[in-house]
């Protein structure tokens, strides 16, 4: 039996269904474990086809070539590192139900796959929904290399006492853990907790692989780790990108010990959030095979934030903003959008929309006669914009961009086939406190990451009071609340599930907070039909948050209280 191991670790960022190119770069990262002549090299979860594939792993056709690639790369292990690859396997009778799908994990060792095992506890609540594709394995067991005993749990499996703790009782002297875990605000406390947790439960060291990189509206931050026998962290790499290193390990006292290994600060708090909006954003846009953006840039917070990420991730040359001004559209936000872009180094145009707006008032005179006007006009403005936007983008093959944020999209302050028009929303999963917040910390800081410039945004666009500009002297505040309110009782409504007699609790007045409920109901059918937009807390619209488009459900005041 050894007595010591070099495991190497590689966080990559996986195109979901690109599955030759995903293997070429498994390959090369499997080339540098070569090179550092280590014992087994790790994947993240279910690589060759990439995280989450959803119902693509329905597909047969899919799942035998994810089969037939993964089959030869085990051939490649012949006088090389074992490997420890995720993939999505039928089973064949041993471990699974013949033809039935599983989330597996591989053992590759002397040029052939020696042990299979199967993901036992599948996640299916929030963003995941596994168990629509993936039939749940038995508990399993450990596998055995050069003698030592591994257990090779995946995801989910270490989310709960009941597999670590058969590895444990069935010998294994440490942990490997592909994963697939999308960043959150708390992911870091949460993956730590959890793995101190199953640490406490079998004294065994854990070592915690994650994908990186952007698919859909989850960001992957990677952010992989390994912890020792006692719970201390003793190796950690970077967030957001993708790294490789080989950890050094020793048995010592009967415990095995992790040496030497890389040690990088991983990110958390605003710098975090950007680093995620804008690895959703650039991974969004490559992956779909687009290489620039365009957004239309009105001079207000929303669409400066949304243009800075994208320069910052795209580079400003890529990015193409586009004011479209009414006879609405005050002289500051002329000015503050073309020094904005100005400052960011991005394209910058100007197409005015009087005539088009008039051409539609116009059309439509017969049909509104004698009628006041109200948002029929201010939408129609929107969607001429929207109209025009789309224009550009068909013409000049540029991803449009929509600049919405989570306040607005909560209560329906956003234009359905207006300024929600676009192929992906960055700000997606910010209430506007927080786009204010982070503006501000952008303007303060540039990390070495990014394409963009220092301090990209004129001051006066932090602190102008936002308004959509459909009408005279127009404010946001004119029909909603300050938004430190707005956000306060949006986040209870959706972040806490609470009631609207906890809000009133809290302070918050009946009236204000029975609308902001009754106005989240009623646009569910907008945020059904918005684009996608990176996930940052724990309770994003789309994937996290499925009402019914068709509700009449109200929380009543005091309805369960003594009078």
């Amino acid at each position: 039996m050894i007595t010591t191991l070099k495991i190497a670790s590689a966080q990559l960022n996986p195109t979901v269904g690109d599955l030759r190119a995903n293997m070429e770069k498994a390959q090369t990262a499997y080339d540098k474990a070569i090179a550092a002549q280590a014992d087994i090299f790790v994947l993240p979860e279910t690589y060759v086809i990439g995280y989450p594939a959803e119902d693509l792993l329905l597909k047969p056709s899919a799942i035998r070539t994810c089969m037939e690639l993964v089959k030869v790369f085990a051939k490649g292990t012949k006088n090389n590192p074992a490997v420890v690859f995720s993939t999505p396997w039928y089973g064949d009778g041993d471990n699974g139900q013949v033809g039935q799908l599983y989330s597996a994990v591989l053992f590759m060792q002397d040029g052939e796959i020696t042990d299979i095992r199967f993901k036992h506890d599948l996640p299916n609540y929030g963003v995941f929904d596994e168990r629509r594709v993936f039939n749940a394995g038995p508990l399993p067991e450990p596998i055995v290399f050069k003698g030592v005993k591994i257990g090779l749990p995946i995801c989910e499996d270490i989310w709960h006492e009941g597999v670590c703790e058969h590895l444990s009782e069935r010998g294994a002297e440490l942990l490997i853990s592909p994963n697939g875990s999308p960043w959150r605000r708390n992911a870091h406390w949460q993956r730590e907790t959890v793995a101190r947790a199953r640490l406490k439960n079998t004294g065994l060291p854990l070592i915690y692989v994650n994908q990186v990189g952007g698919q859909d509206e989850l960001a992957f931050d990677g952010s992989s780790f390994t912890m020792s026998a006692d719970g201390e962290l003793v190796q950690t790499l970077p967030s957001f990108e993708e790294a490789f290193d080989v950890a050094k390990w020793s048995k010592i006292d009967g415990v095995w010990t992790c040496i030497t290994a890389q040690r990088t600060e991983q990110l958390k708090g605003h710098e975090a959030d950007w680093y995620a909006m804008a690895t959703g954003l650039g991974d969004y846009v490559r992956k779909s095979g687009f290489k620039q953006v365009l957004l239309g840039m009105s001079g207000g917070i929303d669409s400066a934030m949304a243009a800075c990420i994208a320069a910052d991730v795209l580079g400003p040359e890529n990015v193409w903003c586009v004011m479209l001004p009414s006879k609405y559209t005050s002289g500051d936000s002329h000015d503050d959008a073309q020094l904005c872009a100005e400052k960011m180094g991005c394209t910058y145009d100007i197409i005015p929309i009087a005539d088009a707006v008039g051409a539609f008032t116009g059309m439509l005179a017969p049909k509104f006669e004698g009628l006041e006007a109200d948002t029929t006009e201010e939408n129609l403005q929107s969607r001429i914009r929207a109209v025009t936007l789309m224009a550009l983008s068909n013409k000049f093959g540029h991803m449009l961009i929509t600049t919405g944020n989570k306040s607005e999209m909560a209560v329906g302050y956003a234009t359905l086939y207006g300024d929600m028009c676009g192929g992906y929303n960055p700000l997606k999963d910010l209430y506007k406190t927080e786009v204010f917040a982070l503006m501000k910390w952008r303007n303060e800081n540039t990390p070495n990451w990014v394409k963009g410039v220092d301090a990209p945004i004129p001051e006066r666009i932090i602190t102008k009071p936002p308004s959509a500009e459909l009408r005279p002297d127009q404010t946001d505040q004119d029909s909603l609340p300050p938004y430190e309110i707005l956000d306060d009782i949006l986040r209870g409504l959706i972040d806490a599930e609470i009631s609207v007699d906890d809000l009133i609790a809290r302070g918050h007045d009946s009236e204000i907070a029975n609308r902001i409920q009754h106005l989240l109901y009623i646009n569910e059918y907008k945020r059904n039909q918005s684009p996608p937009g990176v996930k940052l807390g724990n309770q994003a619209f789309g994937r996290d948050r499925r009402y019914p488009l068709t509700n009449r459900y109200r929380d009543q005041i005091s309805l369960n209280k003594e009078e």
